[in-house]
């Protein structure tokens, strides 16, 4: 009989910063990429029991479940209890589309009062707390690679990448981390 491969996950065991800055890979989380037109927001709000946001730049968060507005009608939506996502949205009886990308992506905790400063090493856009507070969230680069940046607290941050560019990912922050512990 074969044996089945056990995949271990990307980064596992990783630590790097500075001191001003932490980095950590975040914890196992299921992942949904969410398609859906306005009208079934409610619908889907309610099956996954937070506000799906409307407004660009914008989360919902609900204990370990976060909805994070990537466009009009796009959606990720993560949750670090590891709940079945789709089976939560199966019965919302609206149309919508969720795809599991729980595998796609790591997740990179940034944390400390050189968050800022850490991810402006390869992140073209301001995220000054004046205009990019808790909860808000972004599609955008870092480096060369597509992120989406999420929020969490005043001096942290959640960067989400797909695992195929984790280690250039991580790697980037170590150095930005560095400048910024300077």
């Amino acid at each position: 009989m074969a044996e089945v491969a056990i995949r271990k996950p990307a980064l596992s065991g990783l630590l790097a910063g500075s001191a001003t800055v932490r980095l950590s890979v975040a914890p196992v989380a299921s992942r949904l990429s969410l398609r859906a037109p306005a009208e079934s927001i409610p619908a889907l709000s309610a099956a996954l029991g937070l506000t799906v946001p409307v407004a660009p730049k914008t989360s919902g968060r609900a204990e370990k479940r976060a909805a994070l507005w990537l466009g009009p009608d796009e959606w990720l939506v993560i949750d670090e209890a590891g709940s079945d996502l789709q089976a939560l949205l199966a019965n919302a009886g609206v149309l919508h589309s969720a795809v599991d990308v729980s595998h796609r992506n790591v997740g990179i905790i940034v944390s400390g009062p050189g968050a800022e400063l850490t991810l402006a090493a390869g992140c073209p856009q301001d995220l000054s707390l004046d205009v990019f507070p808790v909860g808000a969230c972004s599609r955008t680069i870092f480096g060369k690679v597509e992120i989406v940046l999420l929020r969490t607290e005043d001096d942290t941050f959640r960067v989400e990448c797909w695992r195929s560019f984790s280690d250039y990912v991580f790697g980037l922050l170590a150095e930005g981390a560095e400048d910024a512990g300077h």
